[in-house]
């Protein structure tokens, strides 16, 4: 297994675990816009190495362990490395741009991150088969069009505790980053690059709409 991948996924297990037991580091370094508007930006990174607990740590790093290969494999670990931290920080910044007058807003995980990897993974192997809840056998392209419509409308309910913004940045920053790095796919997979581009732009245009 790639070591890139072993010492992000290890520093997402030390930085989690120290949070479960500490509250004031907890909140010292998660997501929150109140105190990042008022300088404290490390917080735009180090919130995504906290989770809330332990179902929610797992499902991350499980996530990330399944899709990471594809990128690493198929674009090598520097590209990896850009593509998850990249995501991670695009997520954070989408975030801070449509919550940033809800100095309130609190959040902690490495979903956007880890979003963006899953979507790159999709972008360079669309025909990978997935299998939801481990059982229901579902195109990558499919789900991730599906995942992203559904972050939509998680952003417009607001009705849980999910931080459907980063996820959607999170993605988008693995979108661009892929394509940036590798113009090919653009020529090799065209249908599948504008598929996935189709929940993007209608995120953008609610947002211009004022429909968000």
């Amino acid at each position: 297994m790639n070591t890139v991948l072993i010492v992000i996924i290890l520093a997402n297990v030390l930085f989690s675990y120290k949070g479960f037991n500490d509250l004031l580091f907890f909140r010292k370094y998660e997501f929150h816009v109140g105190s990042i508007r008022s300088g404290e930006q490390v917080r735009m990174l180090s919130s995504a190495f906290l989770h809330v607990d332990i179902t929610h740590l797992i499902f991350n790093m499980l996530t990330l362990w399944f899709f990471a290969p594809v990128v690493i494999n198929l674009m090598g670990s520097f590209s990896f490395i850009l593509i998850y931290f990249g995501s991670l920080i695009f997520g954070n910044l989408l975030t801070m741009v449509f919550l940033k007058d809800d100095y309130g807003y609190r959040a902690v995980g490495a979903s956007g991150a880890v979003t963006g990897v899953l979507y790159s993974a999709i972008l360079l192997q669309p025909d990978m088969m997935l299998g939801i809840f481990f059982i229901i056998p579902m195109p990558a392209y499919i789900f991730g069009i599906l995942y992203l419509l559904y972050s939509i409308y998680g952003m417009r309910a607001k009705n849980d505790n999910i931080g459907h913004t980063a996820h959607f940045g999170g993605a988008v920053g693995g979108y661009l980053i892929t394509l940036v790095k590798e113009p090919s796919l653009l020529v090799d997979h065209t249908l599948m690059v504008v598929l996935l581009a189709i929940p993007i732009v209608i995120l953008f245009v609610m947002q211009k709409v004022g429909k968000l």
